[in-house]
């Protein structure tokens, strides 16, 4: 959940009668009226913030309120930053490949997976192709021992209808 645009309830959006009060140190004040709060709160030029609304009775804290918020948009766009989203990137080969087009097929395969995203290797076998699938099968074996240092066969290759498909992964850091 984003927390900076979750609204909060501040300084005078608090009713509850009795609150129990914390500054933004951690330091515990105790249980007191929300007035009690705000008037300590407005005499340390901060803001009353409920931050647990369903405890009994209601947590507030004694903080710069738009300090808060700006530090939680800085690290919630700082972990957007640090995450990689894995694509799946599609690699067709026919049944009669040459040799220097396989060999490109691999390397198009190694930048995808050295950049962390999956690989769907797939042929598509047409008219009389389809009586020897196993060629097809012999094909995607070399491909992915071809692959087999920098990859992991996350789908061992299967025939689904006039096409064998067959799903790569980069190995795991370690």
């Amino acid at each position: 959940m984003n927390i900076a645009i979750k609204e909060m309830q501040i300084n005078e959006e608090i009713r509850d009668k009795e609150l129990r009060v914390i500054m933004g140190d951690g330091e515990v004040l105790g249980i007191m009226s929300a007035d009690e709060a705000l008037r300590i709160a407005e005499e340390k030029d901060l803001d009353l913030v409920k931050i647990a609304p369903h405890a009994v009775p209601p947590v507030c804290k004694i903080m710069d309120y738009g300090k808060y918020r700006f530090e939680q948009t800085k690290r919630e766009k700082e972990a957007k930053k640090n995450q990689h989203v894995v694509e799946i990137k599609e690699i067709r080969l026919s049944l009669g490949i040459d040799t220097h087009d396989f060999e490109t097929k691999v390397n198009h395969a190694r930048r995808f997976l050295t950049s962390g995203n999956k690989v769907k290797v797939s042929i598509r076998f047409r008219g009389r192709e389809m009586a020897h699938t196993e060629n097809g099968l012999v094909t995607m074996k070399d491909f992915a021992d071809a692959c087999a240092e920098f990859c992991v066969v996350e789908k061992a290759a299967k025939l689904e209808g006039k096409s064998m498909m067959m799903f790569l992964a980069p190995k795991p850091k370690k």
